[in-house]
């Protein structure tokens, strides 16, 4: 049975109910009207929700994301509860339920990682150093570095492997280099839970302590030698394709033959992001070995821990949780098995919420909407003044090309080769783990399979690949408030309307416009054309440097640039959907509010959130989006069509001067 009027009901019943909903799409109750929308038209829109609603103590933050993952959580709740029928549908459940069975969680307490630990306790040299990290990257650990599989920049049909920075336990390299009190407070705490968790493993104190002090140090190390996230943005500055011979002088220390032999892998080149990163890594092989084997227990517990025994689950969630995020209680247990049967068997659960959550009359909604906003976009790029014939043709041809893929695969994976347990649960997880990783091996200098999908269908999220020049709309964002089949246009257009435009944006934005039709890294651009990109683009970064949501923590407004330029051209692209696709209908005032102004009430509500103090701290130094409310007043204040909409006047805070307005897309 379709469950999609149903899902819209249970989003009615989950919101605050401060007045009456008003149509699919927008709620007139959650607007602060006393709050003029040429100030700050977050404010109007969503302001009295703000006031009233108290952020969970099980969550870091609140609003529409929240609501649609608990809703989405619940339907995949009942999947798994329900008898099994079918193999498939057994394993699933039988991941759950090992997750949910906490007496034998209980009862196996750090019993699951005796055999990483013995492997670890026997690390003496450099191969057994690159035997251990190995085995531990494939049980889902990432140790010194990352390892995936993916297309190459430069050669987007076939894969490769890629080696990029990592190996830290907080949340970016600049947590462990900022000097302020704030910085050097939280790298106290890090340290005692560290500690603490060396003890749950049976050290001593005076012993967990020091190699607690070993971890932190090897780890600003690691961060010394990482790219910040601003350099990270450029795709050249992260292509460097290697031979193996040349991996093993670029970073000599580490014996890369027993790495790769340990994996059973032997590539015959590498894609390394970070050369300078793993140099340093190369020369960090010669420290003691005792000091690798902490750091090693260290990064396997700290990956394990919310999977193992109470004490530490409890601890774990004490630092990332409560210290690191603000968060004052963990979630239900069942919505965190949830969440992890989601991530191990994504496909399997997906495929069977598809059934029940995403109808086809959905995907064929969302479908003309797509096409109504790429045409939007098509038009836009023709009549671009500032981009040549050649490169106008080249991003046409671009956009012609760009896959959209929607709701579901076609072809469901297999998953017939993993082995669940339905008395062990944290063995389950590495066994998912290692799965996962091994099917990413085998595609190792094969073609790439442009029909298959990354993410499971039940994701509440949506992505721009420029390798593989795409998007992927999951049906786990296909529903309220992003969009509803009982809403009308102004409502889709303004939420899912804008996340399309927006992901079409990324094909285009200062990294997406790098790479070509066929997902290939190159220039193809005119060295004006580029000059003139950036110096629009500025003003973009410019006006979020500008925003500081915490006293003495702005926006980063170039780390964050791709995300705005996305923001404002999928806004743009989405009105201009929006009006084609009603040219021809008398334009019916709801609520009080005209089309147009919906539009913007809608995408200004989708965007509905509240957040910890701690929590949008850790976003502002790691995350590559800025926070809600910049993201509706930044882009709206550049747009005239809202000006109009609005009325907003010159010299109001929601309309910036002309000649600051980055126009690009």
């Amino acid at each position: 049975m379709a469950l999609f009027p149903l899902l819209r009901r249970l989003a009615l019943a989950l919101a605050l109910p401060l007045a009456a909903a008003g149509h699919p799409g927008f709620h007139p109750g959650y607007m602060d009207r006393a709050t003029p929308p040429g100030r700050d038209f977050f404010q109007y829109a969503v302001g009295t929700w703000l006031e009233r609603t108290a952020i969970p103590p099980e969550e870091s933050q609140c609003g529409v994301d929240e609501e649609v993952e608990q809703r989405t959580a619940r339907v995949l709740k009942g999947i798994l509860e329900e008898a099994g029928a079918g193999a498939q549908g057994r394993k699933a459940r039988d991941f759950y339920a090992a997750g949910m069975d906490l007496a034998a969680i209980e009862r196996a307490g750090a019993a699951p990682l005796a055999r990483d630990l013995a492997m670890i306790r026997a690390v003496r040299d450099r191969s057994g150093l690159a035997r251990a990290l190995a085995r531990l990257h494939r049980r889902g650990s990432a140790p010194a570095f990352a390892i995936g599989v993916g297309p190459d920049d430069k050669q987007s049909s076939r894969n490769i492997v890629i080696l990029g920075q990592g190996g830290l336990g907080l949340p970016d390299r600049d947590y462990y280099l900022l000097a302020d009190a704030r910085s050097v407070a939280l790298r106290g705490q890090y340290r005692a839970h560290v500690a603490r968790m060396f003890g749950l493993l049976g050290e001593a104190p005076a012993r967990a302590r020091r190699h607690a002090a070993t971890v932190l140090a090897m780890e600003a190390r690691l961060a010394g030698a990482s790219m910040d996230r601003v350099r990270r943005r450029d795709p050249e500055a992260v292509y460097h394709r290697m031979t193996r011979p040349e991996l093993a002088a670029a970073a000599p220390g580490l014996d890369w033959d027993a790495y790769f032999g340990a994996l059973g892998a032997g590539p015959e080149a590498v894609l390394v992001r970070q050369p300078a990163f793993f140099g340093e890594l190369g020369r960090m092989a010669a420290l003691p070995p005792a000091d690798w084997r902490a750091y090693l227990r260290w990064h396997l517990v700290l990956d394990t821990a919310e999977h193992l025994s109470a004490p530490f689950d409890r601890a774990s969630f004490a630092f990332y949780g409560r210290t690191l995020r603000g968060v004052r209680r963990q979630q239900p247990r069942w919505r965190r098995m949830v969440a992890l049967t989601n991530d191990a068997l994504g496909e399997l659960l997906g495929r069977l919420y598809v059934e029940r959550a995403f109808p086809p009359p959905a995907r064929a909604r969302v479908e003309q909407l797509v096409a109504g906003v790429r045409a939007a976009l098509a038009e836009r790029i023709r009549q671009l003044p500032w981009l040549g014939p050649a490169a106008r043709g080249l991003a046409l041809a671009k956009l012609d090309a760009m896959t959209v893929k929607i709701g579901h695969p076609d072809t469901w994976r297999d998953y017939g080769a993993l082995r669940v347990d339905r008395r062990r649960h944290a063995e389950n997880v590495l066994a998912a783990r290692a799965f996962e990783f091994d099917r990413a091996l085998a595609r190792i200098g094969r073609p790439v399979d442009r029909a298959e999908w990354d993410v499971p269908p039940a994701t509440n999220n949506a992505f721009y690949d420029a390798t593989l020049n795409e998007i992927v709309l999951p049906a786990g964002i296909l529903q309220p408030p992003c969009f509803d089949l009982e809403a009308d246009d102004a409502a889709n257009y303004g939420g899912l309307g804008a996340t399309v435009g927006h992901e079409l944006i990324h094909g285009f934005d200062d990294e997406g416009r790098h790479y070509d039709a066929q997902g290939n890294l190159g220039d193809w651009w005119s060295a004006a054309e580029a000059r003139e990109f950036e110096r629009r683009a500025e003003l973009m970064v410019r006006q979020f440097n500008g925003y500081e949501p915490l006293p003495g923590l702005p926006i980063n407004g170039r780390a964050t640039l791709g995300e705005n330029l996305a923001d404002l051209g999928g806004l743009q692209l989405a009105f201009a959907a929006f009006r084609a696709a009603n040219k021809d209908r008398p334009g019916a005032v709801l609520d009080g509010f005209t089309p147009e102004q919906r539009f913007f009430l809608a995408y200004a509500e989708s965007w509905r959130s509240k957040i910890r103090e701690e929590a949008l701290r850790e976003r502002l130094l790691t995350d590559d989006h800025a926070p809600a409310r910049y993201r509706v007043n930044g882009p709206l204040s550049n747009l005239p069509e809202f000006h109009e909409a609005f009325g907003i006047r010159d010299g109001e805070p929601m309309k910036r001067p002309e000649a600051e307005r980055p126009v690009i897309w």
